[in-house]
């Protein structure tokens, strides 16, 4: 099989030569990367079977200088929404700037300097890359974006909850803006012919979801919907990848219900994986399965093989192997070997 043959028989639950696999490299663990293979491509280096395609960036950022009054020094905009960081000791433990802190009317939501990702240079490309990488053999996908998380990182972590409660319009107007974005950007990914939509929100912590279910039925899950109709709309039958860490079991069945297929990371710290198998493996293919909590950095290349070859054995064919989340710099060069060692000593079916 092609890596895309690949890939779409495992994600539509159909048996795949063997199976396919992802990871992703924090910059430390990359460098490592570089200096033990004397590649820099890890796909290529070690087989990976999807390759990515996005929307390009704008040509001029908008002007967000009156959102970063009074801030801290060093406080910088990370993105086209405004959002911004003051950037850490370590490359991600940033803290976040929150450019609509102040906001508490719908009027001054729709002032904002919004993206637009509709002018043509910004999408033009999409057929042309996505040909190109179906000519070369590869599974193509796409990230149309988050809706919670790109929310939250306008107005506080903290206060979106509050005004879940308190003042729902303000949230709303925010959540809608984003969703139309992503909507659009759904919609151009699947006419571009793309072979998977990827979409998520962490709504999960450790042991439980971060609000009620009630509020996420309320707040995202119609939103989630309309995001997976924009593109089905285009291509009925496109795969739809969703991500959220943690527990987020008790909203499985409404992610089903809107049309998800396959679920990302699927952390065995967080959630019954056998269970997760016996009730909704007839619907699901499931990617992730790794834990990068435990047995990634923290476990021997004899453990993460061990891991792998369970994952197979409970989720094959409807498995995409992967760590669930990007491999941190506390995991050995060792174990980052035995994982993709591992996937083709146990991954190659008969």
């Amino acid at each position: 099989m092609t890596p895309r043959e690949r890939v779409l028989a495992a994600v539509n639950r159909r048996w795949p030569d063997k199976c396919p696999k992802e990871a992703g490299f924090t910059p430390a663990l990359y460098e490592t990367f570089k200096r033990e293979t004397g590649s820099t491509d890890p796909s290529a280096y070690f087989g990976m079977e999807p390759r990515g395609v996005g929307f390009a960036g704008p040509k001029e950022m908008p002007d967000f200088s009156a959102y970063y009054k009074d801030l801290p020094e060093g406080a910088q905009v990370t993105s086209e929404y405004g959002t911004g960081a003051v950037p850490g000791s370590f490359y991600h433990f940033a803290r976040y700037v929150f450019p609509l802190r102040n906001a508490t009317t719908v009027a001054e939501i729709e002032k904002y300097p919004w993206p637009d990702f509709t002018p043509e240079y910004r999408h033009a490309h999409l057929e042309s890359e996505v040909q190109r990488l179906h000519s070369e053999g590869y599974f193509v996908d796409c990230f149309a974006g988050h809706i919670f998380e790109t929310a939250w990182q306008l107005i506080g972590f903290e206060r979106i909850f509050q005004d879940f409660i308190e003042n729902p319009a303000v949230v709303e107007a925010v959540l809608e803006r984003i969703t139309n974005d992503n909507c659009f950007k759904a919609r151009r990914f699947a006419q571009a012919g793309v072979d998977m939509i990827r979409l998520g929100d962490d709504v999960g912590m450790q042991d439980r979801l971060m609000m009620k279910p009630e509020v996420w039925r309320r707040f995202l899950k119609p939103r989630l919907a309309r995001v997976i109709e924009s593109a089905r709309s285009v291509r009925p039958d496109i795969p739809v990848w969703y991500h959220s860490d943690g527990d987020i079991s008790l909203i499985i069945p409404d992610l089903i219900e809107v049309g998800v297929t396959v679920l990302n990371p699927v952390q065995p710290e967080c959630m019954d994986l056998p269970a997760l198998k016996r009730e909704y493996g007839n619907h699901l293919a499931f990617w992730g399965t790794i834990g990068t909590q435990t047995v990634m950095p923290f476990g021997t290349p004899q453990d993460v093989k061990k891991a792998v070859r369970e994952m197979i054995e409970l989720f094959a064919p409807g498995l995409v192997l992967a760590p669930t989340h990007l491999l941190e710099p506390d995991v050995p060069w060792a174990n980052v070997l035995a994982f993709f060692e591992a996937v083709e000593e146990y991954g190659t079916y008969s």
